[in-house]
């Protein structure tokens, strides 16, 4: 198992981003500070000509426009980076990551993660569809490790092919002292930049941002 883990060269992309804006900032304030003095300062009995104001406003645009380019700049060499820029998880294509989000359940058993709290006594495991309805459930006994979801019913019956989440109860003394999301693996096809951040993509559908995956392996 490989736990997905930054690098030098995101903190090379950061110390970027950050000195990019700071520069871009500071050149645009500057510049704002010089021309309100300027304009608070001219004599008001011979004025700044129009066209001496007309070349500092092109001025004040060229300075604004360079700015947001900068901000736009930093962006990339961030997202392009390594650490957890696409440059990284582009690495994680064809790798079983680990994830609570729902994952794909087919002909193959899942390979689940528990880890349920240290001081139960009993510890029962939830399956959920896509919809976030409990399919099953069944115990497990307490202990931490890796198992194989089969995905059968109380009859010994295959659940249908579909999206399937995990929840653990984690019981002492008959009463219910922890529930918690299992991580479970899933091979990854793509990654790609979302809204909120780097996202990845699973076989069959199913995907969680990058930031929320907790550790990778090669396929078993």
């Amino acid at each position: 198992m490989i736990s997905a883990i930054g690098s030098p060269a995101a903190a090379t992309a950061t110390t970027t981003s950050t000195q990019a804006n700071a520069s871009g900032g500071s050149d645009f304030d500057t510049f704002l500070k010089m021309l309100t003095a300027q304009l608070k300062n001219q004599d008001p009995l011979n004025p700044m000509e129009g066209t001496d104001f007309a070349v500092q406003l092109a001025t004040f645009s060229g300075v604004e426009q360079q700015t947001q380019s900068n901000k736009l700049l930093a962006q990339l060499v961030s997202q392009l980076g390594g650490g957890g820029g696409l440059g990284q998880t582009a690495d994680w294509i064809g790798k079983e990551a680990r994830t609570t989000e729902p994952v794909w359940f087919g002909d193959a058993a899942l390979t689940l993660d528990v880890k349920p709290d240290s001081s139960a006594d009993s510890v029962t495991l939830l399956a959920l569809n896509a919809n976030g309805r409990e399919v099953t459930r069944e115990e497990i006994g307490p202990g931490s490790g890796q198992i194989e979801w089969l995905g059968r019913d109380d009859d010994g019956q295959k659940l249908p092919d579909g999206m399937y989440s995990f929840v653990i109860e984690s019981n002492r003394k008959g009463e219910l002292i922890s529930e918690d999301a299992v991580g479970v693996y899933a091979k990854v096809v793509e990654t790609q930049m979302g809204d909120h951040g780097i996202e990845v993509t699973f076989e069959n559908g199913g995907s969680a941002l990058a930031s929320a995956i907790t550790a990778l392996r090669d396929p078993a």
